[in-house]
């Protein structure tokens, strides 16, 4: 399948909603989305690759995540295994290259290994950069820009009112990403749960009642084809 648009967005980001209901709709344990969920992400990463994206940034454990059973949580925790299972020798091969967005306070040391090993593996690639979003929220990285912008203040080096949009943008997780163009959401929910609020300011939204375990590469060209319809015009008037 090649390239379904000409006007391709350079970065996506998705909010893989819907595993649980994936699952129990099926009669599986709720584990048995996520599972899948992680599968369906080096598929989908694969082909936006392929078709030119250049970040694709997917959201797979928030900040309020935490807060779901324990024994979800505990399996939530394999991820980061998971994805260096998983997406090793394809990933090298297409050249994409992994980060990892988010707080790094109250992940294991063990998580944080294999998340320093797939970001330092991949960290010479010049393919689509992958950005897993995990144990990620808006208003955490926005409070830990701000505290970083802050120290400059107090220290003399930086007069409050130099403080621009543009440096708020250089001190966030995705400052090396693309702006972001189009963020999507699976699952039929209609809101952004403190996701890339900043990032999405102009961003194009859709929202997909598919759940992400059933979203497929025609889904995502499918998105791809809505994304090319928008008239995108950043607050200015256009005829």
């Amino acid at each position: 399948m090649k390239s379904t648009n000409n006007n391709l967005p350079k970065h996506v980001a998705i909010i893989l909603d819907g595993n649980g209901r994936w699952a129990r709709r099926r009669g599986l344990p709720r584990t048995m989305g996520h599972k899948v969920g992680v599968d369906n992400i080096r598929k989908i990463a694969l082909e936006a690759s392929r078709i030119g994206i250049k970040a694709l940034s997917v959201f797979a454990f928030s900040t309020e995540n935490w807060n779901r059973p324990e024994a979800e949580v505990d399996y939530l925790m394999t991820l980061p295994e998971e994805f260096e299972r998983l997406f090793q020798d394809e990933f090298e091969k297409q050249r994409i290259r992994v980060l990892f967005s988010g707080r790094k306070t109250k992940v294991s040391s063990k998580n944080l290994e294999i998340m320093n090993r797939l970001e330092t593996s991949s960290a010479s690639r010049e393919g689509m950069v992958l950005n897993i979003c995990f144990d990620y929220g808006s208003y955490d990285e926005l409070t830990r820009a701000f505290q970083q912008i802050t120290v400059k203040v107090k220290q003399g080096d930086l007069d409050p009112a130099a403080i621009t949009p543009e440096m708020i943008t250089d001190h966030l997780d995705t400052k090396d990403l693309p702006e972001l163009d189009f963020l999507i959401r699976t699952s039929g929910e209609i809101r952004l749960s403190n996701f890339m609020l900043w990032q999405a300011g102009y961003a194009e939204l859709l929202f997909m009642k598919v759940t992400w375990p059933a979203f497929t590469k025609r889904h995502l060209h499918q998105a791809l084809r809505e994304f090319a319809k928008r008239n995108r015009r950043f607050g200015q008037v256009k005829g």
